[in-house]
């Protein structure tokens, strides 16, 4: 029997491995192919010393992150290696990164099909689920299809219900002179709105700063944030994560979904309801729009609802927190920048800003836009290559020849490294200078709210938002002193967005 079975078992053996050695040289082939025909050249600069899993690598990031210097030490390396483009390693994953405008174009829009998000979605599907950052191919073009007629102008422009939780924000601003921090306050301010925003109901955070921690809505707003922390620990460890003790994290996820579970099962409620009134011919209109209850009348999914609920707070909250928190840093240091946004804001009469005065606020749009491009509130992201491609730049010594990326690469790309390029900006690209907007009109170098067909839905909320807050500000103070404890020395405070990394600690004296 043996005897007989032996040759059969030599014979599927060796087509098993004429199999393999075929399919490797027709790849090879391929490959060298596709670099001859755009004229691709490998790219000399390499970051990691430790081949196998970058170990070098990953003890420089944890070192950078203890100092809160990630962001200024992987620009560095692109300095140090005097390259735009270089390899290096993730962990088990070959890495390019780049900053060069015409690649992160090709990666976010020409070649959009031939990256994912990759390992990413493992890391946020916990908290974020199938959400539209999270989801990748049709569930994405689904996610997006769904939200976006959720962010027309006269949806984002409710500047009734910012006035509001403004009024509530104002009472924890002293008006002697002693030091505030205004990032809590920030993040105070646009976890209250998103959740009016999203859910009609506002979590009321600048209301009930010293109330009893029980309340549900105090409870949900720090799981939140505990949330979030577990994906960037999630996203850090990698593969590894399934090893760590998460408890804690776990229990925050837990909270956060049951806390939006109740808004969804309202409005799938309400829904029904709405609809048996429309269908008896006597239903009226409140006129009121409600972000949740128009995701109900497009789906009764409630997970979905969750889902894509749950990934608009995260980028409702805090990248205008962000964006303020790290513009009012630099401004807080400028008297000029001061003098010039109060004698814009003057033009108001007093008056509370319309959305139509809000965009006219010219020097007010210069600064959010300075303070994008300096401290960008998503300073680096990347994209996972699933299939062979070819970058435009980073071959050859010079970076000026196309390059080939095997699929299996993950590529990043850094906005803050990329904003701050001396060649693209000019020698004061460091600089917080708001003037240099006035001519300046950039393309892809410019990257403050991604680009491409994964371009933020909400960026014109966040804008009008961060504007308002700051005209509003403007006209109840008449100056402002910086009380920052690191002697006015922006650090970074990175989570899945990036603000101050000793807050945003200021004096202001009432007008």
């Amino acid at each position: 029997m043996a005897l007989t079975q032996s040759p059969l078992l030599w014979i599927v053996g060796g087509a098993l491995v004429s199999y393999i050695l075929y399919t490797r040289i027709a790849l090879y082939l391929r490959r060298q192919r596709m670099i001859k025909e755009h004229g691709c050249k490998p790219c000399p600069y390499v970051f990691n010393k430790d081949p196998i899993l970058g170990l070098d690598v990953f003890r420089d990031n944890i070192q950078l992150s203890k100092a809160k210097r990630i962001l200024p030490g992987f620009r560095s390396r692109f300095l140090n290696l005097k390259t735009n483009t270089f390899h290096s390693r993730m962990m088990d994953l070959p890495l390019i990164a780049t900053c060069e405008p015409e690649n992160v174009k090709t990666i976010l829009s020409l070649k959009f099909k031939d990256f994912t998000l990759g390992a990413r979605t493992r890391a946020f599907s916990p908290l974020l689920g199938d959400g539209i950052f999270n989801s990748d191919g049709e569930k994405w073009a689904n996610s997006r299809h769904l939200l976006r007629p959720n962010f027309a102008r006269d949806q984002v422009a409710d500047l009734e219900a910012f006035e509001r939780h403004f009024k509530l924000m104002l009472k924890h601003i002293p008006k002697d002179g002693s030091t505030v921090d205004l990032q809590q306050l920030f993040f105070r301010f646009t976890i209250d709105t998103a959740t009016e925003f999203l859910f009609n109901h506002s979590t009321d955070s600048l209301r009930m700063m010293d109330v009893d921690e029980n309340n549900e809505d105090v409870i949900f707003s720090k799981a939140f944030t505990e949330a979030q922390d577990d994906i960037m620990m999630r996203t850090r460890l990698g593969f590894l994560d399934v090893f760590r003790p998460n408890k804690k994290g776990n229990e925050a996820i837990k909270i956060c979904h049951a806390y939006v579970d109740k808004f969804v099962d309202d409005a799938i409620a309400w829904r029904r309801e709405h609809d048996a009134e429309k269908a008896a011919g006597w239903t009226q209109e409140d006129g009121r729009y409600v972000f949740i209850r128009e995701l109900a009348k497009q789906t009764d999914d409630r997970k979905r609802i969750r889902d894509e609920l749950m990934n608009i707070l995260l980028a409702g909250r805090d990248t205008t927190a962000s964006l303020l928190s790290n513009m009012w840093f630099e401004i807080a240091k400028r008297p000029e920048v001061w003098t010039k946004l109060r004698e814009e804001v003057k033009s108001l009469d007093g008056r509370l800003p319309t959305y139509e005065e809000l965009r006219n606020l010219k020097y007010l749009r210069w600064c959010l836009n300075e303070s994008l491009r300096v401290n960008p509130v998503v300073p680096g992201n990347s994209r996972y290559c699933i299939r062979d491609t070819v970058l435009p730049l980073g071959g050859g010594p010079d970076g000026k020849h196309p390059l080939f990326v095997r699929a299996g690469t993950l590529v990043g790309y850094s906005p803050f490294a990329m904003h701050r390029r001396a060649d693209i900006y000019g020698p004061d690209a460091d600089d917080f200078r708001p003037e240099r907007w006035e001519t300046l009109r950039p393309g892809w170098e410019y990257l403050p709210f991604n680009g491409g067909p994964r371009i933020c839905l909400g960026q014109q909320y966040a804008l009008t938002e961060a504007s308002y807050v700051t005209a509003r500000l403007l006209q109840e103070f008449a100056a402002i002193e910086s009380r920052d404890e690191n002697g006015g020395v922006w650090v970074e405070g990175l989570t899945l967005t990036c603000a101050s990394g000793n807050g945003t600690k200021v004096a202001l004296t009432p007008a």
